[in-house]
């Protein structure tokens, strides 16, 4: 992909990352600057290689730019091994994320995001290194597929989900972290006539409470990811719990796919055997 159109227009060449998540996929495209000219977003649905396409003739059309342009592109999140016709370059989830967030926030900083089907805590050091990182990959609890079937089960949208939760005067706590023992309890809690708002602050609560349990905190936090995207609130109640700010990046569903075009820039594309180790954990 080193072909370059003549004249190469404004912010050429590209440099593509590719987020194929388990919910959604995303595109971003940035220049020599790290600057982002574009970026796009989609359903995951059943083929990552037709999706991928797709998001990255959205994002190149964004930039004014052809694939012609694209220097380096890498793959990163569940699906990226499916998206070989753009690129054999990896990267794991956890070095796209620490990549993405530490370029926003150079310093020191516990980076929480809250994906589609997992979350992960990852702490990176001042100098922008990986120092350790927690998944809960056996479980859905707290993530976005969690938030989804309790949207679904008290019959509203996810946007109004983030409303509710701000509306709620008390709080309705779960007992149980399970999805389905979960799903239970907020039919009960229905059942009894408990308002919507106090039930949606109590799913907001028990999120937040299963990924403050996988790790301890460093002092400065940033939290990623679609479902923060969409539910901000979860950053307001997770900044209560700990007594202290909580960062978010400008686009946080993002991320993943800054910090994978930041790798393609950089030119350390191929996997480590560290980063392998990290992705069978």
């Amino acid at each position: 992909m080193n072909a370059r159109l003549e004249p190469p227009p404004h912010g050429i060449p590209l440099y593509l990352g590719l987020d194929l998540g388990s919910s959604r996929t995303k595109v971003a495209l940035i220049d020599a600057e790290r600057r982002v000219l574009g970026q796009a977003v989609r359903k995951s649905g059943v083929d990552f290689a037709q999706t991928a396409r797709a998001c990255l003739d959205d994002a190149l059309q964004m930039a004014g730019a052809a694939r012609e342009h694209v220097a380096a592109a890498v793959a990163t999140g569940y699906g990226r091994n499916n998206v070989a016709f753009i690129t054999e370059a990896t990267r794991t989830e956890i070095g796209c994320l620490a990549r993405g967030a530490y370029e926003a926030f150079p310093r020191a900083i516990t980076v929480i995001d809250i994906g589609g089907q997992d979350n992960k805590v990852v702490k990176v050091d001042a100098a922008g290194r990986r120092q350790s990182f927690k998944m809960n990959r056996k479980c859905a609890a707290g993530t976005g597929a969690f938030l989804e079937e309790m949207a679904h089960r008290l019959d509203v949208s996810l946007p109004q989900m983030d409303e509710y939760a701000r509306q709620a005067r008390d709080m309705v706590k779960l007992g149980s972290y399970c999805t389905v023992f979960s799903a239970t309890e907020v039919l009960e809690s229905i059942r009894a006539g408990r308002p919507v708002p106090d039930i949606v602050k109590g799913i907001y609560y028990s999120m937040v409470k299963r990924v403050l349990e996988m790790d301890a905190l460093g002092e400065q936090v940033v939290m990623t990811g679609g479902v923060v995207a969409h539910n901000p609130y979860l950053v307001q109640m997770t900044s209560e719990l700990i007594e202290r700010p909580v960062l978010t990046c400008a686009q946080p569903q993002f991320v993943g796919a800054i910090g994978a075009a930041l790798h393609a820039l950089d030119g350390t594309a191929a996997d480590t055997s560290t980063e392998s180790r990290e992705e069978s954990a």
